[in-house]
């Protein structure tokens, strides 16, 4: 039997809900990057954490896992073409984000990291 949702936003959160999956995603609208470079701008995820979240967004379609044969192995990660599709929503996210930040504490640098997100 199909799974059934109450509201369609259900099936959106299901995919990329949680804490760390939107970030994970707003990093890879940057173009590809290797699992330590998202670790290095995330510093509080934990390596299991981020090993997972990527797998399930890979899992979902949301990510490409890039494998290059070479020694050292290098591993690369990239919106799919059905991930860029959550573009707008990421976008949405942010630009409210940053609106309350401004609400709550009048200067968004004051608490947001230097990164090249926040630029």
């Amino acid at each position: 039997m199909a799974k059934k949702y109450n509201i369609s936003v259900e099936a959106t959160l299901e995919v990329i809900g949680g804490k760390w999956k939107c970030v994970i995603l707003c990093h890879l609208t940057h173009g590809k990057m290797r699992t330590s470079d998202l670790k290095r701008h995330m510093p509080n995820i934990t390596q299991k954490m981020l090993t997972q979240q990527l797998r399930e967004l890979e899992q979902d379609g949301i990510v490409n896992r890039i494998s290059y044969n070479q020694v050292p192995p290098k591993v690369e990660y990239e919106l799919s073409d059905y991930g860029r599709t959550l573009q707008s929503i990421l976008d949405s996210l942010c630009a409210w984000g940053e609106q309350h930040i401004i609400k709550q504490y009048g200067d968004k640098f004051a608490v947001l990291e230097d990164n090249v997100l926040n630029r």
